[in-house]
């Protein structure tokens, strides 16, 4: 099948849905998205959204923290721009319909803190504020006339010059979208979806991890589609692991723990119900999210534990039970009471602060592509984001994105020559086996050699491991149907081998990356 459409965006999260109401009025607007549109990373997103609100925080306190948490490799410009454009892109959630809490269920927000912010500034509803917005944001992209959510639809390739028989290469100037290949997971049908102006809003890559606490849908698709069409990827050695996600091994994803926990002031102990954040930063509990993980990390080895505890009882019962219902429903649910018991917890691949690299306006190198959410790379997480400024940073980048390709849409024709998705000769393969196991085996890989700490050795160990594994599914891949499972896989492998190769050459020890054999940190 083949559709034509103004604007295509991949994925319904807060940076998808966001875009698509603001360029709705201005043609017809089409989702793809690979599983229920409501099922992504953003849903899951339990602390919250920073903003500047009120005259007690400043912008330039939000500015300095966020420069601080990126261990300065910030884009101290995007920085101001995303904090100061903040809290108008809070104002249009709210009138999406997005109900952040209130004090007292009056007018003034409840603002919660998390680690590395020096005020209060988290608006938030209650240990689930993903889920209230993308359901307010949902809610108001099904009303609207112009906008068609088309759900397990699961893009595979962006379609660029390649697919008119000409050669591109990264060297290639003005590469231009067309639109993307979709498959049908219900058909195994693969349509041609033909757009003026395209928007990768896929999410991040957190399933590259054995352990994470992102959707198994987060597998890294739309930073697979941009390296193999030959577009500009940057940061991607700087994976961020949150410090605390609830130790249930059988459970996956894992459940998050929110920072904002700790704000609250919960305190990580451990196996003995000691603290230990003293040792390794001033800010103990609240530390950045990287200091927090190696700190854990290490005590985890010194003591040969798989977990630790996050000790939330001297937070008080009603405010355990109210603040944080999810939560404390949660951890019931598997025997704990958080008003009695300590949280047992350890890391989690959580977030990718690099991705596909865009500007002010949240294009590509592509012509007519855009990224907005995890997937981008916009230079405001520098080498470790700050705690609640992905949601920032998705709904302000929708924003600029939606403005640019308003204007960009005028002036684009669809390219009708663009051939349909042939897979003559294909088979297809039912030894389903050799992909779980592959993905079993690439998930354990990266998190025993490029974890939150890394050494010359283990990246050398993982690249010659993934290598084997890479030819293994080509072949696979050259000669079977397209299915979501080897496609999925596929895009896992570009990302680690995308992973290993920015950590390899990244010499200095930096936020997010830290490696064994750069004992110098960057100043």
């Amino acid at each position: 099948m083949r559709y034509e459409v103004d604007f295509l965006v991949v994925g319904s999260g807060i940076a998808g849905l966001s875009f698509a109401l603001k360029v709705a009025p201005y043609g017809k607007v089409c989702i793809l998205t690979k599983g229920d549109a409501a099922e992504g990373s953003t849903r899951y997103a339990q602390g919250g959204i920073a903003a500047v609100m009120y005259d007690s925080d400043s912008f330039d306190k939000h500015i300095h923290d966020t420069l601080v948490a990126g261990d300065g490799i910030c884009d101290r410009e995007v920085v101001e721009m995303t904090i100061r454009e903040a809290p108008d892109r809070i104002r249009e959630l709210v009138q999406y319909g997005v109900n952040f809490d209130r004090e007292g269920g009056g007018e003034r927000f409840d603002l919660h803190r998390e680690g590395g912010h020096s005020e209060f500034r988290i608006l938030h509803h209650k240990d689930n504020t993903g889920e209230e917005i993308e359901r307010g944001l949902l809610e108001a992209a099904r009303r609207h006339p112009n906008i068609e959510i088309k759900e397990r639809q699961f893009a595979i390739d962006i379609i660029t010059q390649h697919h008119l028989g000409q050669r591109v290469t990264k060297h290639t100037p003005g590469i231009e979208c067309y639109g993307v290949y979709a498959l049908d997971c219900d058909t195994n049908r693969i349509d041609t979806y033909l757009a003026k102006v395209t928007l990768l809003a896929t999410g991040g890559m957190g399933n590259v991890y054995s352990t994470t606490t992102t959707p198994v849908i987060s597998t890294g698709d739309g930073v697979a589609m941009v390296h193999r069409a030959r577009g500009v990827l940057a940061d991607l050695e700087f994976m961020q692991f949150h410090p605390t996600s609830l130790y249930n091994p059988a459970e996956k994803p894992a459940f998050l723990i929110t920072e904002a926990m700790r704000g609250a002031g919960a305190v990580l102990k451990d196996r003995n119900g000691k603290e230990f954040m003293q040792k390794y930063d001033e800010r103990l509990s609240l530390a950045p999210r990287d200091i927090v993980a190696r700190a854990i990390d290490n005590e985890m080895k010194l003591s040969g534990k798989d977990y630790l505890y996050l000790d939330a009882r001297g937070i008080g019962k009603k405010h355990l039970i109210e603040g944080f219902p999810t939560i404390y429903a949660k951890c019931l649910s598997i025997g704990i009471d958080i008003t009695r018991d300590m949280i047992p917890i350890r890391p989690a691949a959580h977030y990718q602060c690099g991705g596909i690299k865009v500007d002010r306006n949240g294009e590509s190198s592509i012509k007519h592509l855009y990224a907005a959410g995890e997937c981008s790379c916009t230079g405001l997480h520098g080498g470790n984001r700050l705690a609640s400024n992905s949601l920032l940073e998705a709904v302000v980048y929708a924003h600029n994105a939606a403005m640019s390709a308003i204007d960009t849409v005028k002036s684009v024709p669809f390219k009708s020559e663009v051939p349909d998705w042939n897979a003559e000769g294909m088979v297809l393969n039912e030894e389903m086996v050799l992909i779980t196991q592959t993905k079993r085996e690439l998930q354990e890989i990266m998190w025993n050699y490029v974890g939150i700490v890394r050494s010359d050795l283990r990246l050398q160990r993982a690249f010659d491991r993934l290598n084997l594994i890479f030819r293994e599914t080509e072949d696979l891949y050259n000669r079977s149907v397209l299915t979501e499972p080897l496609s999925e896989l596929r895009n896992l492998i570009a990302c680690a081998y995308l992973i290993i190769k920015m950590a390899r050459a990244r010499r200095e020890n930096v936020g997010l990356h830290y490696s064994l054999d750069l004992i110098v940190k960057k100043v």
